[in-house]
């Protein structure tokens, strides 16, 4: 598939409680790599083969939770386009001026019917992967902590997905790739979406209120990986969630934890590749718990209802 619009995630901005205590986590835990720092406090962080200079940004404050979710376009004529696109449906969008954030170009940001901040970009400072282009070496798991591939996604949490999808699909070029009815058999509880040929680049749960992050996940290359993953927060009294297990929707092997400021983390392997003349999968009601986790077949209180 000829990826032309929106090409992936390309960060995440993250509320925490105590910098120095985030900042320890998220490099020797996770094992991501700290890439800069800016005037306001603000830390940046790279996974080991991205290729951009950060994913994630750490922002100090009194609440967990998300600031905003940002998606990478193919380059500014594609930012330009999409921001017409928007304005043209109604969507107020704000423009972030280059250099707000590190080694960033401009922004293009927005709200979307469930609350949460979404912005596009084209242009972030290329500063390579842990491989190089030159003759490269084979990756091998080397530096500390569980050493994630690259941010690969979020989940969120709010009350109109229906219009979220909407915006998602006619506006952004997104496609419906999975599905999980209510017990009407017509509502959508949740809905999972992509801009590539991933199993998913976002994902949206119908909750009472809006603007919640359920998690935001990155990528471990196997199964084997994850397991290390498990390891290495018990070893650092990490608190996990449920895992490791598999979802029946996205096939993906996970664990679902959290870091010290009570944001949930998640550690994902496998899924399927996707393509634009799949036809999206529906989960009956019924079926939710088995969707979600495979393994258990049942849902637990606390995946559900935490959010931040």
């Amino acid at each position: 598939m000829a990826m032309t619009g929106v090409l992936r995630p390309g960060h995440a901005q993250i509320r925490v409680l105590d910098m120095e205590e985030s900042v320890h986590f998220y490099t020797q835990v996770m094992g991501l790599m700290e890439t800069g720092r800016d005037p306001s406090g603000r830390v940046y962080f790279k996974c080991r083969q991205e290729h951009d200079h950060h994913s994630i940004v750490l922002r100090q404050a009194d609440r967990a939770g998300m600031d905003f979710f940002g998606f990478k376009v193919l380059d500014k004529a594609t930012l330009e386009k999409l921001n017409e696109k928007l304005q043209a449906a109604g969507v107020k969008t704000e423009r972030v001026p280059a250099g707000e954030m590190l080694e960033t170009g401009e922004r293009v940001r927005f709200q979307i019917p469930t609350g949460h901040t979404i912005e596009l970009y084209a242009e972030k400072k290329c500063i390579g992967s842990i491989s190089g282009y030159n003759d490269p070496e084979v990756d091998v798991i080397d530096g500390p902590g569980i050493r994630p591939v690259r941010m690969d996604h979020a989940l969120i949490y709010g009350g109109d997905i229906d219009g979220n999808l909407k915006l998602f699909t006619e506006l952004l070029g997104f496609s419906l790739v999975e599905r999980v009815k209510l017990e009407d058999g017509q509502t959508d509880l949740a809905t999972w979406l992509t801009c590539s040929t991933k199993a998913h680049d976002i994902a949206m749960v119908r909750h009472s209120e809006d603007n919640k992050l359920h998690h935001v996940s990155f990528l471990m290359e196997s199964w084997e990986q994850v397991l290390r993953a498990a390891d290495i927060m018990s070893r650092h009294r990490v608190s996990i969630d449920i895992g490791p297990t598999r979802h029946g929707i996205t096939q993906g092997t996970t664990i679902y934890f959290f870091d010290p400021s009570g944001n949930r983390l998640e550690t994902f392997a496998g899924g399927y590749q996707w393509y634009p003349d799949n036809p999206p999968i529906t989960w009956g009601w019924e079926e939710v718990g088995r969707g979600i986790f495979y393994h258990d077949r049942k849902l637990n209180d606390a995946f559900l209802g935490v959010v931040t």
